[in-house]
């Protein structure tokens, strides 16, 4: 997996590659510390895969955000990550652009 930050002052733009699992979540779960950030836009056009694992950390960010007021965006999510928004409900948690 890999990650590219972009931080424009309190915005962050992160742009994830490869397969989000339980080998790779850990570093997904650090590269979500967002301290300082009020607009995280996440980029999953490049992940083919992910996992409950994954999904917990989506969620763990989500919950960060609410609790300072800030937002969540995930964009270009590939048909089979969209599946599993869906099927977990994460659809309806989630701004999915």
């Amino acid at each position: 997996m890999e990650i590219t930050k972009n931080i424009d002052g309190d915005k962050m733009t992160m742009i994830v590659v490869g397969r989000v699992d339980t080998t790779t979540s850990p570093e997904f779960a650090a590269a979500l510390k967002l301290d300082g950030i009020k607009d995280l836009t996440l980029d999953l056009s490049g992940v083919a895969y992910m996992s409950s694992a994954g999904l917990r950390c989506l969620l763990m960010a989500q919950k960060t955000m609410n609790a300072s007021g800030g937002t969540v965006r995930i964009c270009g999510v590939q048909p089979v990550v969209k599946e599993v928004l869906d099927i977990t409900g994460f659809s309806a948690i989630f701004n999915i652009v």
